[in-house]
C-alpha cells in the first residue's frame, strides 16, 4: 500500500512560502526519499485551513483563466501550481454518495471502484472531510509483461482512509488501490510527479478478483494519430508509421504502429504477416499483443472479407 508518513502536528504555512520552500529543497519527484523529505511541508500546508478557499475564489474572480490554460483534468481537480516539468500541485474533490454531484454523475467520473496503479509517484494529504476509502494492494512491476488478461501477484494489504492530515506516498508501478467513495465530500492535496515521458509509461486497470490486468488506462494522442497516418491516401505517411513500429522507445507505441499497419492492409493475409513480425519481437509485450491481435483477426476473418 502507499507509504504512510507519520508526522507531528506543525504550524501552518502560506501557499507561497510552501512553494518557495519546496523549490529551495531541490525536491526530486523521481526519488522516493525526496518525496519523504518534503512531506512535512505538505503537512504544514494542510494545516492552513484558508489557503484553498482563497485560491478558489481568486480563480473564480479571474474566470478560471489559469485552469483553462494549465488544467487538463476533469472538474474534479483544481490545479494549484505548475512551476516546471518536474512537479505540480493539485487539489482533488471526492464527493460522497449523498452529494448531489455524485447522485447526478454516479461513481465513474471520480474513478471509484476502478482498481488501478499509477505510472507516476505522488504525495498526498487529506485536507478536508473524512477522506476517501481504498482497498490497497501491492505488486511487483518487474514481474509483469503488461498485457490484458495477464495474471499478477496482487497482494492485498488493508482497507484504509485518507483522513484529514494523513500523509501518504503513492509509489509508481507498485501501489494499487481500489478507491471507494468518501462518506462525505472530501478534499486531498497532491504533489505530483510530472514528466512528458510518463505518457509512455504504462498504467494498468486490474481485476482484483481474478488477480489479473484488466486493461490499459493511459492512451496517448500518438496512438490515434498512428491510425490516421497508416490510412493516409496513397500511403504517403506509411514510412512514418513504419519508423514508429521499428524504433519508438515505448513498446506499447511500437505495437500500436504494427497493429495499424496491419489494419490498413486491404488483404488480411498481408495484415497477418505484419502481425507475425510483432509475434517474433524480443519484446514480450509486443509479442503477446501481436499474437492476440492476429488471433482476433483470424476469428473475424469471415465477416471482414465480406465487408472488404
Amino acid at each position: 500500500m502507499p507509504r504512510v508518513i507519520d508526522l507531528e502536528e506543525a504550524a501552518p504555512i502560506d501557499f507561497g512560502d510552501f512553494i518557495a520552500a519546496l523549490d529551495d529543497s531541490r525536491f526530486d519527484p523521481r526519488d522516493e526519499e525526496s518525496f519523504v523529505a518534503v512531506a512535512p511541508l505538505l503537512k504544514r500546508l494542510a494545516a492552513n485551513r484558508s489557503f484553498l478557499a482563497d485560491l478558489a475564489v481568486a480563480e473564480l474572480k479571474d474566470r478560471c483563466a489559469r485552469q483553462d490554460e494549465a488544467n487538463g483534468y476533469t472538474p474534479q481537480v483544481l490545479m494549484l501550481h505548475r512551476a516546471s516539468e518536474a512537479y505540480f500541485i493539485r487539489a482533488n474533490f471526492w464527493p460522497g454518495p449523498r452529494d448531489p454531484i455524485f447522485k447526478a454523475s454516479g461513481p465513474g467520473p471520480f474513478f471509484y471502484h476502478v482498481p488501478h496503479d499509477h505510472n507516476f509517484s505522488f504525495l498526498t494529504v487529506g485536507y478536508f472531510g473524512p477522506g476517501y476509502w481504498s482497498d490497497y494492494y501491492e505488486y511487483d512491476r518487474s514481474d509483469v509483461v503488461g498485457y490484458p488478461g495477464e495474471k499478477v501477484d496482487l497482494r492485498f494489504v488493508e482497507r484504509a482512509r485518507l483522513e484529514q492530515g494523513k500523509v501518504m506516498l503513492y509509489r509508481a508501478h507498485r501501489d494499487v488501490h481500489l478507491q471507494l467513495p468518501a462518506d462525505e465530500m472530501s478534499i486531498s492535496i497532491n504533489i505530483m510527479e510530472s514528466d512528458p515521458a510518463l505518457n509512455f509509461a504504462d498504467q494498468f486497470r486490474f481485476d482484483v478478483a481474478k488477480c489479473e490486468i484488466a486493461g490499459m488506462l493511459n492512451v496517448t494522442s500518438t496512438e490515434a494519430l498512428l491510425a490516421l497516418a497508416a490510412n493516409f491516401p496513397d500511403g504517403n505517411a506509411r514510412d512514418l508509421v513504419e519508423d514508429f513500429a521499428a524504433g519508438h522507445p515505448c513498446a506499447r507505441i511500437r505495437f500500436t504502429a504494427l497493429r495499424e499497419l496491419a489494419a490498413a492492409e486491404p488483404d488480411i493475409d498481408d495484415g497477418l504477416e505484419i502481425l507475425a513480425r510483432g509475434e517474433r519481437s524480443p519484446e514480450p509485450l509486443i509479442a503477446r499483443l501481436s499474437a492476440a491481435e492476429a488471433e482476433r483477426l483470424r476469428a473475424n476473418r469471415g465477416w471482414l472479407e465480406r465487408a472488404l
